[in-house]
């Protein structure tokens, strides 16, 4: 039997941005580059006075980036760049990748309008609120540091509602797709059992590289890396994927022979992170495909790694920081590796596999839903309308919240009549867990908002439950999710770009200006 990793989940791909704000202090927690205001689009051409002075750079589909949001984008880009010490890309290189970064942008901003995600100040607010919090200050103190770091407030609550509003693009079409099921968690327990040091990403040295060393777990292990991606095109063929490894392959020779990295990624990378030097942030182990986890598996800080090949293209791999899971270090024993220490408490999941620690009692909750998902035809306010309706219908004795999950909702347990079964504490996104938490046995929510759409919630009935058995197999299903969860965005995002119209008339530009050289 398959059963998927629920939609309502709460992931560690979810609220990208609020996890990054929560671990590093406020003042470093800076928005993306912000674009001036969009161009007109293919249907409405800018004034004749306009086009002399602000020219068309690119077409996404119905929109129009124009010349003028490049120039903006790339002065801000420039000046990120140098705060962060990484050397400025020359001019037609940056506007290059200025605009690739913009075209993505738009292209996502446009699904999320088709599929009718938005947000609005309240969860703006809400947002910088839990900021706030995980960063034990005040908003008014917040907002201090942020202004402190040069970035306007209004600026920064622009920023973090686009981040806001892509989380949740994210959420609602990749995330909700990935399906785990109960033999793939068989499978990876019975490999964990078999081999401890799987999860250590052990393997074979990289070329040049020292041996691999043994490790005495001090915690989850947390990677920081950057990549240079040399993506490859949909349907490229095998002399344009010989000549994109080629020029791979003298990005590295290039990083041996003491190139900057950082400045690398900025000129040459494909990835969308290459203006912030290519760096991609912090993740558990567990959180990186497995990929990358071998081929950085015997790379210190500092290290670059081979070309690997993904379906995206080639990429070259950059350890920035290892932390946690190795207190210390010592000659590789394949015959006698060292034990993982248990830790005091349960890790949370995501951060490594929980040792026996005997009976862990929680307080589980059964639950159903009604999910009713926001669209270009669906709006926020017609969807919690129709969901009032029905609670209405059900609270009346019309109707039951079975019945009426199997009639509306849009999720997947609909024909089970929106049954979640037992739901542990820190399953649920916390909007949906809080509403299910305030509610009585019996109990009918109003509308709940989520990630994911709105919901009504009715509780069933509780119980103390003893989850030590669950507790492995749901730590596993987190970490093959985890696992799968960024691939399948990139692939989404360039099936995104491949069904786009994309007349980029800036590279056409540069490219003649180049051939007339």
């Amino acid at each position: 039997m398959m059963r998927s990793l629920h939609t309502l989940r709460r992931l560690s791909g979810n609220l990208l941005v609020l996890t990054a704000c929560a671990s590093v202090p406020v003042a470093y927690a800076q928005p993306k580059p912000q674009s001036a205001k969009p161009g007109p689009t293919a249907t409405q051409p800018a004034k004749q006075g306009d086009q002399t002075v602000d020219g068309i750079a690119a077409i996404v589909n119905k929109d129009v980036i124009t010349l003028r949001e490049v120039d903006s984008a790339a002065k801000n880009a420039v000046a990120d760049l140098t705060r962060r010490g990484i050397q400025v890309p020359p001019q037609d290189i940056l506007r290059r990748q200025v605009l690739q970064s913009l075209i993505m942008e738009r292209i996502q901003v446009q699904e999320a309008d088709r599929m009718g995600i938005r947000i609005n100040d309240a969860q703006v607010d809400q947002a910088i609120a839990g900021i706030a919090e995980r960063n034990r200050m005040s908003v008014p103190n917040m907002r201090i540091e942020v202004e402190k770091s040069g970035i306007k407030w209004d600026q920064y609550r622009k920023s973090l509602a686009q981040d806001l509003r892509m989380n949740r693009l994210r959420q609602r079409a990749v995330d909700s797709q990935i399906m785990i099921s109960d033999a793939e968690v068989d499978a990876f327990l019975k490999d964990q059992q078999n081999n401890p040091a799987a999860r250590a990403g052990a393997g074979a040295p990289a070329p040049g590289q020292p041996a691999p060393q043994t490790r005495v777990q001090s915690g989850p292990e947390q990677i920081a890396l950057g990549q240079i991606l040399v993506r490859v095109p949909e349907g490229s063929s095998s002399d344009q994927v010989a000549a994109l490894r080629n020029k791979a392959e003298s990005i590295l020779a290039r990083l041996k022979q003491g190139a900057d990295f950082a400045s690398l990624a900025a000129e040459s990378s494909d990835g969308p992170e290459a203006l912030q030097g290519g760096v991609m942030g912090a993740r558990p182990i567990d959180g990186w495909p497995d990929l990358f986890v071998k081929a950085v598996a015997s790379l210190q800080p500092g290290q670059v790694s081979g070309v690997i090949q993904s379906g995206n293209g080639f990429h070259i791999l950059k350890v920035l920081d290892r932390a946690g899971g190795a207190s210390a270090a010592a000659p590789a024993q394949p015959a006698q590796p060292a034990a993982p220490q248990a830790p005091a408490v349960a890790p949370q999941p995501g951060q490594g596999m929980p040792a026996n620690q005997g009976p862990v009692q929680v307080t589980q909750t059964h639950a159903r839903h009604i999910l009713v998902k926001t669209s270009a035809v669906m709006s926020d306010d017609q969807a919690r309308q129709r969901l009032e309706q029905i609670r209405q219908r059900v609270i009346n004795g019309g109707a039951s919240f079975a019945d009426m999950a199997r009639q509306y909702s849009e999720d997947n347990n609909a024909p089970q009549g929106g049954d979640l079964g037992w739901v542990n504490p820190g399953e649920m996104v916390p909007a949906f867990e809080q509403a299910m938490n305030a509610l009585a046995v019996g109990g009918i929510s109003e509308p709940v908002l989520s990630p994911f759409g709105w919901h009504l919630i009715q509780v069933e009935e509780r119980r103390e439950h003893d989850v030590s058995d669950e507790l492995q197999r749901m730590q596993a299903r987190q970490i093959l999710f985890e696992r799968r969860a960024e691939p399948a965005f990139e692939d989404w995002l360039e099936q995104l770009r491949n069904g786009a119209y994309i007349d980029n008339r800036l590279e056409k530009q540069l490219n003649i200006d180049q051939n007339n050289r």
